[in-house]
């Protein structure tokens, strides 16, 4: 998914493993100082929604500069641009159908469903077919090694690196710079 779909969902997700680098959480403090000096010249009489939105503007804009998005890893490689469509067009049935609770809505929410759960069962069958040949024909010809290797690899799915270190005292560290010299 990466940076598309932090844009996408009008939420972005900010790199904040670098603030605990001083010279980057030197620079974002900076940077959240400089653009909200230009907010002290408000007046009482200014609206506070337009107010909230400009802070808010600030913040975000001086956390992309100084942090950067943070990439998120992508566990379905079959997943794609279009299967965000299909989830944008069931988001909207669903909103659709949330304002306004008509029998209408319902059958057009449940018929969107329906339609994004057999595009992603088509497409994850469509990722999922060639490694389903390659372990039949490592099958027929007896390469046991790669048969077996494809077949954990189903198994086991996908599973999250941990990376937690127990430090001198037996206590477990999560921090990097802690785990990198230990």
């Amino acid at each position: 998914m990466g940076k598309q779909a932090a844009q996408r969902f009008d939420r972005q997700i900010f790199n904040l493993r670098k603030l605990n680098e001083p010279q980057v959480r030197e620079q974002y403090q900076t940077e959240i100082t400089n653009k909200s000096a230009a907010l002290e010249n408000l007046t009482d009489g200014e609206d506070v929604n337009r107010t909230w939105e400009n802070i808010k503007e600030n913040i975000l804009t001086s956390a992309k500069e100084s942090l950067g998005l943070h990439e998120l890893k992508q566990n379905k490689p079959w997943f794609d641009e279009e299967c965000l469509h299909f989830l944008d067009q069931r988001k909207r049935a669903k909103m659709q159908w949330i304002q306004d609770l008509s029998q209408s809505n319902a059958d057009i929410l449940n018929n969107v469903r329906r339609e994004v759960s057999r595009h992603f069962r088509n497409k994850k069958k469509a990722y999922l077919r060639p490694k389903i040949e390659v372990l039949e024909t490592n099958s027929k010809i007896q390469n046991i090694r790669d048969f077996y290797r494809g077949i954990n690899d189903f198994k086991k799915g996908y599973k999250p690196s941990c990376n937690i270190v127990k430090n001198e005292k037996g206590d477990l560290v999560a921090d990097s710079h802690i785990i990198v010299p230990r």
